[in-house]
């Protein structure tokens, strides 16, 4: 079974759950992020098939993964020990970008390589993120995290399409995206 199949039966199991879906709907519960980003992450790792790279870093080994709702950014969080070392990762590891529908119904996967976004997010974030926890910044006006997104408009130009799910359905595959991404 390809990495493919195996991450579609994991969504068709643990992400689109109709019985979760309907109950949410039942008591007039917001269904979009219902998935908590750990999720995704399995996803990822079932995906790509490589496993978590640890507590700080890259969420798998080689690859980041993020997710948001259809035409939403995804979010990239720095923090104060470790975040100028993320962002220097960001720019060489692999990104998978899962943007979904708010019922789950619709999935689509892109890859990017972290060099293909290095200049326009990850380089440029990082003056700010500097002047965010610089030592001259008052420990009173440093922010708990430093925050910045790549938008969707972005990813869906430029990132490499892996899969698109509709309506609950495997409708586009591409299995030799994800072992190319992963000679890198």
């Amino acid at each position: 079974m390809s990495s493919i199949d195996k991450a579609f039966k994991f969504y068709s199991r643990h992400i689109y759950d109709e019985e979760k879906i309907g109950l949410l709907n039942k008591h007039k519960l917001k269904i979009a992020g219902s998935v908590p980003s750990v999720i995704w992450e399995l996803f990822g790792a079932i995906l790509t098939e490589r496993s978590g790279a640890g507590t700080t870093g890259a969420d798998l080994q080689g690859w980041e993964v993020k997710s948001a709702k259809a035409s939403g950014s995804y979010e990239y969080q720095y923090h104060l020990n470790t975040g100028a070392v993320k962002l220097k990762e960001d720019c060489e590891v692999n990104h998978l970008f899962c943007s979904y529908s708010e019922t789950y119904k619709d999935v689509v996967v892109r890859v990017m390589h972290g060099a293909d976004l290095a200049d326009k997010y990850f380089k440029a974030w990082e003056p700010d993120y500097i002047k965010n926890y610089g030592a001259s910044v008052p420990d009173s006006q440093r922010r708990q995290r430093f925050r910045k997104s790549v938008s969707f408009g972005y990813v869906e130009d430029d990132g490499i399409l892996v899969l698109k799910i509709n309506d609950s359905k495997l409708v586009y595959r591409d299995d030799a995206v994800i072992p190319e991404y992963n000679k890198v």
